[in-house]
């Protein structure tokens, strides 16, 4: 969390779930089977199970994701995964209080953990914790997620630190994804597995919980991400490090046929580069910043 907070959007200025639910309809019926809600924040949404709920209804919609920071998770868990909720990600980039306090400006890691257990309980079809490991920080952490897995049911997801212009991004905190590989390689034997199409995941015997990478910069993915993201202003994304944005929005309100929003959709995606710039030409990029894009 920056010191100073973030602007908030007035509620006229983002989505309505009317508005979240068409635009997933739409997208279902073009060959969309998978939806994540991220954020900011998704559980700081009012009635955010409601829309679970009516997405889980679309005809060609097999899972539903979220990526959350964990705070409210304990109290809202149960009512999730009733509403239709499979996959959930927590993202999560210290073990320690005091620092985790100075992440995020607030004491809440004891809130976070009951909400991690919690989920566990709860049994959703795939869990995972996202961790981003940046130099100096936390990356003498990262064997402590490891060991944290080890007997839970959880894949923990090392994420490459990217280089946001609005990120506090620094060279020297950069850590690259053979070398935390190395890290963990070093104590346990790392066996490939199947990965999904960001993410390069292993097992390690003996283990419940199992690690993934996510390696966005050094060793980049971009040939098989079949994502897009839709911003809660309405804004397509076709790459998290492009500022090409399309708005959905404006057809949305302005009487447009789901037919028009498919072209619009479909265009965007024929426009969608081959690959994202290299770290220096993502610096000088103007982009939103990591809190408005989500997780």
């Amino acid at each position: 969390m920056q010191a100073n907070g973030i602007d908030l959007k007035p509620r006229q200025e983002i989505l309505t779930f009317d508005e979240i639910y068409r635009v997933a309809k739409i997208l279902s019926e073009l060959g969309v089977n998978k939806v994540r809600l991220t954020g900011g924040e998704p559980l700081a949404r009012k009635d955010v199970e409601a829309l679970i709920i009516r997405i889980s209804s679309l005809y060609n919609i097999k899972t539903i994701g979220m990526t959350t920071n964990g705070y409210y998770l304990a109290e809202k868990v149960e009512l999730l995964k009733n509403s239709g909720l499979t996959h959930l990600n927590i993202s999560l980039d210290t073990l320690n209080p005091s620092r985790f306090k100075e992440i995020t400006l607030r004491d809440g890691l004891d809130k976070v953990m009951k909400g991690i257990y919690s989920a566990i309980d709860a049994g959703f079809d795939a869990l995972k914790l996202n961790v981003v490991v940046i130099r100096g920080f936390n990356d003498d952490e990262i064997l402590n997620f490891v060991d944290f897995v080890q007997d839970k049911p959880i894949q923990v997801r090392f994420i490459e630190y990217m280089p946001f212009k609005n990120n506090s991004w620094r060279e020297d905190g950069f850590v690259p994804y053979d070398e935390i590989k190395n890290n963990i390689s070093d104590k346990y034997d790392l066996i490939t597995s199947d990965g999904g199409k960001v993410s390069k995941d292993f097992s390690i015997d003996g283990f419940v919980g199992s690690v993934g990478f996510i390696t966005s910069i050094s060793n980049h993915f971009c040939g098989t991400c079949n994502r897009l993201r839709m911003t809660a202003d309405g804004h397509l994304k076709t790459c998290l490090f492009s500022n090409d944005e399309v708005s959905i929005m404006a057809l949305l309100r302005n009487g447009a046929s789901d037919d028009e929003i498919k072209s619009l959709i479909l265009d965007t995606l024929k426009q969608k580069n081959e690959m994202h710039d290299g770290i220096a030409g993502l610096l000088k990029s103007e982009n939103r910043s990591m809190l408005q894009i989500g997780g």
